[in-house]
């Protein structure tokens, strides 16, 4: 390996070791009662030093403009529910309070700077970091697997469409006039919008939102169904967190988080998807949008966030360790970009060059001022996201001032369709997919749908766990694997019960466009892999709602180590993360020892080059102020220009409404 003095990682900017040699890959190991703490590595203390209390980025600001009288908005996460006590403590300080949620123990204010230390000491607060912005990340039916699944004896009528599933789009907004919202009976899909930009309208003059939501549940009306979304009957709920710059806040955030949370029964709210990040600074025990995205989880709300669109530099060379938040959440499902090359079979498939690899670099600092960065394997898996053309909003920004994103399908507002790119698009494709598993079996977890969509997954040749997680999406395998699993399952479920409703699994592959390819058959989990068939023939405990995957690991010496009442003895770990062979999850060549991951300042250290690519030096570190509109105009360059490839094929609109999808 070789080191670079004054170089750092970059810590998932913002948007729109030495190896150790195993004969192994994987290791069958023998379970042992955990003795560790949750998450496998230390956690930062309930009541630590105020330092620990408080984001990086918020203590230098803080210390270094004190005393000029300036305001900052914050939010302040406290140890249990917020009340009178601590609301007249911040009127105290002289804040005027932004937002109080209902279901969130979070306030998000706004205050002198110089009172923020004053905040960080006071008992009842556990974490304060500064209310960042959030501005968006930048033939898929077929390519995915989603026809396979819409179409049963040559009709849609018994096929899964999304039906009865609410997927909530915390975006720009959605043109809600556009054809691909309807239903068959013309009905609006939208079934409700709400804005939390202040900018009091629900539309989206930005452009990015309706192009999202068309991808996880736009119909088919439009050239004869060639840019039907995922979940084409799904209801879909539109909540505006960007506004018309195509920028936010995580307070917007956290305050459709909140809504989602009050009223997910009403509308059946099964997924939410977050095509937009923030720099993932905080570890995610204390970013507030982790954790309130981690109590959607717990509530049983499947959350796909985009993994980002950081994965290169400015001289197109690999660039590690950026993921952006929410996508550092490991109870999220986090999405990075696949590129299909335009063709529907999969076999030239690959992950997109700006989608962010891992690990998560997101840290806590202790006592001491020592960084603990979590580390972990994302993304979970990749989807098509290069050049995808799916519903343009009229007179949008991103049309405005860039024409050639028009795909030229039609002149007619409501019915125009437009090229867009990234992991923004690759995670609204999961979040339809998850739609169709909750159709197809509504009982499921959000872990189980995790588990289903990762072992399913195919395993792309020649990227590693860090660049695609289990591999790329595949709809078909995921919905025939989720109508097997028992409904009768719950948290009263036994360690290494049956999980499926026949004892003879389904086969490990699937046929798309011609080409077959077989399944990862395993999870990724925290820090390493699991696999093996017992991850669907038993039910595992981490299945469950309320549980991380990854908790439930440790290393000693090198060796991972499950706990013996959560994972069956059958399912194998991985010492290495692998570079794939194409085959399964377990197949490749040792890229990484998983033992890195563990050891902070190793490999992925400040100062240290990795040696599949490059880290950037000092100058461009996260969260430097002059550097963020840069970060922006690289995210948004990558979601305009995309690789240099074949994008989807272009088919002319007839102007008539195809209604056979």
């Amino acid at each position: 390996m070789k080191t670079r003095k004054n170089c750092r990682v970059i810590s998932g900017l913002l948007i729109p070791v030495l190896l150790v040699t195993s004969l192994t890959s994987v290791i069958n190991v023998p379970l042992r009662a955990r003795s560790y703490p949750r998450g496998g590595i230390a956690r930062p203390a309930e009541h630590g030093s105020s330092s620990s209390k408080i984001s990086p980025d918020l203590l230098k600001l803080a210390r270094n403009n004190g005393s000029n009288g300036s305001r900052i908005k914050v939010i302040i996460q406290a140890n249990n529910d917020p009340d009178s006590e601590v609301d007249n403590f911040l009127s105290g300080l002289g804040a005027r309070f932004e937002h109080k949620y209902s279901n969130l123990r979070t306030r998000a204010v706004e205050l002198p700077i110089s009172a923020v230390e004053a905040l960080v000491a006071h008992q009842r607060v556990s974490f304060v970091s500064p209310d960042r912005d959030q501005i968006p990340s930048g033939h898929i039916s077929l390519t995915t697997g989603a026809d396979a699944v819409r179409i049963v004896n040559g009709t849609t009528t018994n096929g899964l469409d999304g039906t009865g599933v609410g997927i909530a789009v915390l975006d720009s907004g959605i043109d809600t006039t556009h054809r691909s919202f309807l239903d068959r009976s013309n009905g609006l899909r939208v079934v409700v919008s709400r804005d939390f930009t202040g900018e009091n309208r629900t539309d989206d003059p930005y452009g990015h939102g309706t192009h999202v939501a068309s991808v996880a549940a736009g119909n088919g009306r439009i050239s004869n169904a060639q840019y039907m979304g995922i979940a084409p009957n799904a209801r879909i709920i539109n909540l505006r967190v960007l506004n018309s710059a195509g920028a936010g806040s995580s307070s917007a955030v956290l305050g459709a988080l909140d809504w989602v949370l009050t009223n997910r029964a009403a509308y059946n709210i099964r997924v939410v998807n977050l095509s937009l990040g923030a720099p993932a600074m905080d570890s995610y025990r204390n970013d507030p949008i982790c954790q309130a995205v981690r109590q959607l989880v717990d509530a049983g709300i499947v959350v796909v966030a985009a993994a980002g669109n950081n994965g290169k530099n400015g001289s197109g060379q690999k660039v590690y360790g950026q993921i952006h938040s929410p996508g550092n959440e490991p109870s999220a499902l986090t999405v990075g970009a696949a590129n299909t090359f335009g063709t529907d079979a999969r076999g030239d498939d690959g992950v997109a060059t700006y989608s962010s690899r891992g690990p998560t670099r997101s840290y806590w600092t202790d006592e001491q001022g020592i960084r603990h960065y979590d580390s972990l394997i994302k993304p979970d898996l990749v989807a098509p996201g290069n050049k995808v053309v799916f519903a343009e909003a009229a007179n949008n920004h991103l049309v405005e001032q860039n024409p050639a994103l028009d795909a030229g399908i039609s002149p007619v507002d409501g019915r125009k369709m437009m090229f867009l790119n990234g992991s923004s698009m690759a995670a609204p494709a999961v979040a339809g997919a998850a739609a169709l598993l909750l159709q197809a079996n509504p009982s499921l977890t959000p872990n189980l749908v995790k588990a289903i969509l990762m072992y399913t997954a195919q395993p792309l040749a020649g990227f590693n766990h860090l660049e695609q997680g289990a591999g790329e999406l595949n709809i078909e395998g995921a919905v025939r694997l989720a109508k097997l699993v028992r409904t009768d399952l719950s948290s009263a479920s036994a360690l290494g019960e049956a999980l499926l409703t026949t004892t003879t699994p389904p086969a490990p592959e699937t046929t798309i466009a011609g080409y077959t390819f077989g399944w990862s058959r395993g999870v990724v989990l925290g820090h390493t892999f699991a696999a093996g068939e017992e991850l669907i023939t038993q039910y595992q405990r981490i299945y469950g709602a309320g549980v991380i995957f990854g908790d439930w690991l440790t290393m000693a010496s090198g060796v991972i180590f499950g706990d013996g009442t959560m994972i069956s003895s059958g399912v194998i770990f991985g010492d290495h993360i692998l570079t794939a062979d194409g085959s399964i999850i377990t197949g490749g060549s040792n890229f990484l020892s998983v033992n890195s991951l563990f050891d902070d300042g190793v490999i992925f250290g400040d100062g240290v080059i990795f040696g599949d690519g490059i880290v950037t030096c000092d100058g461009v570190i996260f969260g430097d102020q002059t550097l963020q509109s840069d970060a922006v105009s690289q995210a948004q360059s990558s979601s305009i220009n995309g690789d240099s490839t074949t994008s989807m094929s272009i088919s002319a609109d007839d102007g008539v409404d195809y209604l056979e999808y």
